[in-house]
């Protein structure tokens, strides 16, 4: 049987000793297109072994987002999700007390935010070691990562971030704007309108590694071969990711600025003491990227108690689609009042753009 791992391991190696430049780049490029081909192996075979799908935990979405709480055993997970929701979700002085996926409902800002508390991440839990690998396709159903690091061990961040990127999941990334056509025949065209770090071989190398010998190739944003990779696949999961600083208060003060900055954190905090815990909600919030539109019925005040929560850079038509099924076929016109309106009660249509705060009042024929 093949040994997918050992020729992993073996192309990993020879990229460590290998150093990048221009002459190297186009082998630095298929090395790492055999390595994903590789895991992708890896992976089918392991699932048709053990009868799994990757997708080992599901949990319902509820609420305007969810965010995922992730994090070594032990890292203050339980605790924190107990302060920001209200949930009691067991905690214990030893490692692997959360079992399940623990749904709780932070409310901010008028929003419902579903925090998911999931068992503690450990190294490997890419490949299937402990629940690892069932923990992280939980976070391709969320809108939000926040990682939590224990200050007394922030050695355990790079380890997520490398089981997080095994998992097929881009933290804080944008989904690179690269579109590949396959043809039948006239060999490779790439077109660009940016410039790329790797250049125009490397890239056509890398597709015939996956066996595309013909294709229209446009690359709309900077990329680097990795990006590239992803974009072939067409497999990975771009979220945005917040990274705090835990048990802020079983160090000094010296010691958690330092490793906040090192981590390059977002935040220190402490849910046992409560430092920081209402500046994290608003973190979470402004993350999610959301904005209030509050409703309003023809001829009535508008509801400025119970505002929509929508993404930021939503149209009229994408509130239709949230409302019913049947407001956009039944759609006729809307005003708006607030920030995105010219002048109050200015007659929209479906593309409008809301802003945070607008006042939406929809007519249907």
């Amino acid at each position: 049987m093949v040994d997918y791992k050992e020729q992993i391991k073996a192309l990993q190696d020879e990229l460590k000793k290998t150093k990048y430049n221009k002459a190297t780049q186009g082998h630095i490029g298929i090395v790492k297109a055999k390595i994903a081909q590789l895991k992708e192996k890896q992976e089918s075979r392991s699932q048709k072994k053990t009868g799994k799908s990757e997708h080992g935990y599901s949990v319902r979405k509820s609420g305007d987002g969810t965010v995922l709480l992730l994090g070594f055993p032990s890292a203050g997970k339980s605790t924190l999700v107990n302060k920001l929701t209200g949930t009691k979700s067991e905690v214990a002085a030893y490692a692997f007390t959360t079992l399940s996926v623990i749904p709780g409902m932070m409310e901010y800002k008028q929003a419902k935010i579903q925090i998911l508390d999931v068992p503690g991440i450990v190294a490997g839990a890419a490949s299937g070691k402990g629940r690892g690998r069932e923990v992280l396709t939980v976070i391709h159903n969320a809108d939000l990562v926040l990682i939590v690091v224990d200050v007394n061990h922030p050695e355990h961040f790079p380890a997520i971030l490398r089981e997080v990127w095994e998992a097929r999941i881009r933290l804080n990334k944008t989904k690179p704007e690269v579109f590949i056509k396959k043809k039948a025949y006239g060999g490779i065209q790439i077109g660009k309108t940016v410039p790329t770090e790797v250049d125009d071989e490397t890239l056509r190398r890398v597709l015939r590694e996956f066996k595309v010998v013909s294709a229209d190739v446009l690359i709309r944003s900077p990329i680097d071969v990795d990006d590239f990779i992803d974009c072939i696949e067409g497999n990975k999961k771009y979220v945005p990711a917040l990274v705090c600083v835990s048990k802020a208060d079983l160090a000094s003060a010296a010691t958690v600025q330092k490793v906040k900055k090192e981590l390059n954190a977002d935040l220190a905090i402490s849910a046992e003491q409560d430092v920081n815990i209402e500046t994290l909600k608003e973190m979470i919030f402004q993350k999610l990227d959301f904005i209030r539109v509050y409703m309003k019925e023809p001829r009535k005040e508008a509801d400025m108690n119970e505002p929509l929560i929508i993404q930021r850079d939503s149209t009229i038509n994408d509130v239709c689609s949230k409302l019913h099924k049947d407001f956009i076929k039944k759609f006729k016109f809307a005003r708006i009042w607030g920030k995105s309106a010219k002048f109050d009660a200015q007659r929209v249509m479906l593309p409008h753009v809301l802003q945070d705060g607008d006042v939406l009042e929809i007519h249907l024929r």
